[in-house]
């Protein structure tokens, strides 16, 4: 087996979990290697998810030692751990230049979901979520973002006996502003040589970034996509939400029915009810125009307090006035209902916290 400076320049290691499996092949084609032992390696890594080339058990000993020699092989482990008392888990993970992010196991009844980050941080700063108050480090590897919900599954199975049956992108991170990289980890998550997961049971969740949302249409994607919406007006939606600024309700129409037109993907809005801010009547009304555009649904989700903001949820009897108001229009709606809450793992509440 030869060995070239082309490949990994001064044997500067390489992450080889950026190499597609095409990459792979080409850097085995070049040490002389048969082509087979690419897919071996790329199975290792991403079907069987090892964590070192010496568990890759069936390649030969001196190939899993230049492996060793040319490439890092990097995954997260869990840092921290904490159990609601209505069962959901939050988890602390350690990336491998040692930042934290979050990411929860929603257990319920019909579903086992793995809500995972895209970034370290937030850039968006909405008023309502404790991640926007933290500074955006960088954004999370596709590698990264798949070792979440592997280790989330892991945990399901150990913990609950029972597999993962969703993913939803609602961590930490607006996933659009790190789209190469969310849209690669749903590549793996969903691929015969990764998880093997279902597209329609991973949903995409953004606050709004109108050129992005056209660019799913373009790239014809096949996940649930959902918009942070939480007000149909844009005076309210620019108080609590600084990205509707420059993606205004009209901008972000627009590249719904764009995105729609492209995917044939209905869309679901999500729909936080602030006490005496969002939950009148009128903004009902404005809800349901704004959801007349294409096929949808609304998520009306309960307020989750965190203490950099002094929002309230609203009462209950005018959320489900709200609701009803909707139903009565033929909008599909459902109430959610917080998990977590007591380990500040809810919607709105994921903020590192060392201990």
């Amino acid at each position: 087996m030869k060995e070239s400076s082309e490949v990994v320049p001064n044997k500067m290691k390489k992450d080889i979990r950026k190499l597609t499996l095409e990459e792979l092949e080409t850097i085995f084609a070049q040490k002389e290697e048969p082509k087979y032992r690419a897919k071996q390696v790329f199975e290792w890594i991403w079907k069987k998810n090892v964590h070192s080339f010496e568990q890759m058990t069936n390649l030969p000993i001196k190939l899993r030692q230049w492996l060793t020699e040319y490439f890092d092989l990097k995954h997260l482990s869990i840092a921290q751990q904490q159990k609601s008392q209505d069962g959901t888990i939050k988890f602390g993970f350690r990336l491998p230049d040692n930042n934290l992010v979050e990411g929860v196991l929603i257990p319920t009844e019909n579903r086992m979901t793995a809500c995972v980050s895209s970034q370290v941080g937030c850039s968006l700063t909405c008023k309502f979520c404790a991640t926007g108050y933290m500074e955006r480090k960088r954004n999370l590897e596709a590698s990264e973002i798949f070792d979440q919900v592997v280790a989330i599954h892991e945990q399901a199975l150990a913990i609950y006996q029972t597999p993962l049956t969703n993913i939803v992108f609602m961590g930490m991170g607006e996933p659009l502003l790190n789209y190469a990289n969310v849209l690669k980890s749903i590549e793996m998550l969903t691929s015969e040589k990764g998880l093997g997961m279902s597209y329609k049971r991973i949903t995409v969740s953004t606050a709004g970034i109108a050129k992005m949302i056209r660019k799913l249409g373009d790239d014809r994607v096949k996940f649930n996509l959902a918009l942070s919406l939480h007000a149909a007006n844009d005076e309210k939606r620019n108080e609590i939400m600084p990205i509707n600024d420059s993606n205004s309700l009209v901008a972000l129409r627009d590249a719904l029915k764009y995105y729609f037109a492209k995917t044939k993907n209905p869309v679901t809005y999500e729909y936080i009810v602030f006490k005496d801010f969002n939950d009148s009547l009128k903004d009902a009304e404005e809800l349901y125009r704004f959801t007349k555009h294409i096929p949808s649904k609304v998520n009306i989700i309960e307020y989750n307090p965190i203490r950099e903001a002094n929002f309230a949820n609203t009462d209950e009897d005018r959320l489900l006035k709200f609701a009803q108001y909707l139903e009565k229009r033929n909008v599909i709606v459902k109430i959610r209902r917080s998990r977590g809450k007591d380990i500040d793992a809810a919607c709105g509440q994921l903020a590192i916290k060392e201990k």
